[in-house]
């Protein structure tokens, strides 16, 4: 079939438009850290079944102790870190700007790549840089009636909206590090599936470590009542599983799929569309206004995606 590496890849964006939208209504009904508590758990159970079906083991084979430090630590920088600040900012912007943020996570993981494991930062990298803080700018800052630039949204959003872009770039990159440390410690006489399961395999770690650090947090917090409480909330699990089967099982799934079939920046880019699909059903299910600049800074931003992914 022509093009089937394209069309997966927007079904994936789609699939990521339901995660934001459906993680939007779970952390305003069950909190953000109950929501993420319960969105990981059902990652791990989903996850572990795909394994024990593709490979025989229900739960992470092979992996040394190498791999559950570096992916356990992306874990907790692109979870527990990054995914507490996008489900908050959630709760204070709402998904269409949250996920307008996350278009700083390719700019965040080149300049990790570059910190962590010396990547080159090339001029291209920096214009796409520039192109999608200039993008994020031009739907946040407004001049209107002649007075000073100012942040049209609660610099609270911003910050944890930034937050959110830096911990899911931070934790691409040391995910990256923890998977190579994973497929070295495959043995060769593995089965034969593993090396297509490794990336998930590689997510239900991350998915454990990052379940386990807001569980962590909400002990702390002495806020473990929330969570008993969401799981009797037929409707917030109803939000949970929704996010869950759309975001780390069918959007990872596919996302892998579609590298198969097309380049694997322009399945980037077009998998990056989420912060244009979600504006209409946001704007429709919030009775929100979308205003003209807003569209201009998410194309704009976009662009800095698609020339990051295609330079």
């Amino acid at each position: 079939m022509p093009h089937l590496g394209e069309l997966i890849s927007l079904v994936v964006a789609v699939f990521w438009t339901v995660t934001a939208l459906f993680a939007d209504k779970a952390s305003h009904r069950l909190g953000s850290m109950s929501a993420n508590v319960l969105r990981l758990s059902l990652a791990v159970v989903f996850l572990g079944v795909l394994l024990w079906v593709s490979v025989g083991r229900p739960y992470p084979v092979y992996a040394s102790g190498e791999a559950w430090v570096w992916l356990g630590l992306s874990a907790l920088v692109g979870y527990v870190f990054g995914d507490w600040c996008l489900f908050n900012c959630y709760l204070s912007i709402g998904a269409r700007f949250g996920q307008l943020f996350m278009t700083l996570a390719p700019p965040m993981a080149a300049i990790a790549g570059w910190a962590i494991l010396g990547e080159t930062l090339t001029w291209k990298a920096a214009v796409a840089m520039a192109v999608t803080l200039s993008g994020i700018a031009i739907s946040i800052l407004s001049r209107e009636g002649g007075e000073k630039m100012h942040l049209t949204l609660p610099l609270k959003g911003v910050l944890l909206g930034l937050g959110a872009g830096l911990g899911q770039g931070v934790g691409l990159v040391l995910s990256k590090v923890g998977m190579q440390h994973y497929a070295a410690a495959v043995p060769a006489d593995a089965p034969a599936a593993m090396a297509s399961m490794l990336p998930f395999a590689s997510t239900m770690i991350r998915a454990l470590v990052g379940a386990v650090g807001f569980l962590a947090l909400m002990a702390l917090q002495r806020d473990l009542g929330a969570l008993r409480r969401a799981v009797h909330d037929g409707v917030g699990m109803r939000y949970a599983l929704i996010m869950t089967l759309f975001g780390p099982v069918l959007g990872v799934s596919l996302s892998l799929m579609a590298v198969q079939y097309t380049g694997a920046g322009i399945a980037s880019t077009l998998m990056a569309l989420t912060p244009v699909f979600i504006l209409l059903p946001y704007a429709y299910i919030y009775k929100q206004r979308i205003k003209p600049r807003e569209v201009l800074g998410v194309l704009v931003s976009m662009l800095g995606v698609a020339l990051f992914f295609l330079a």
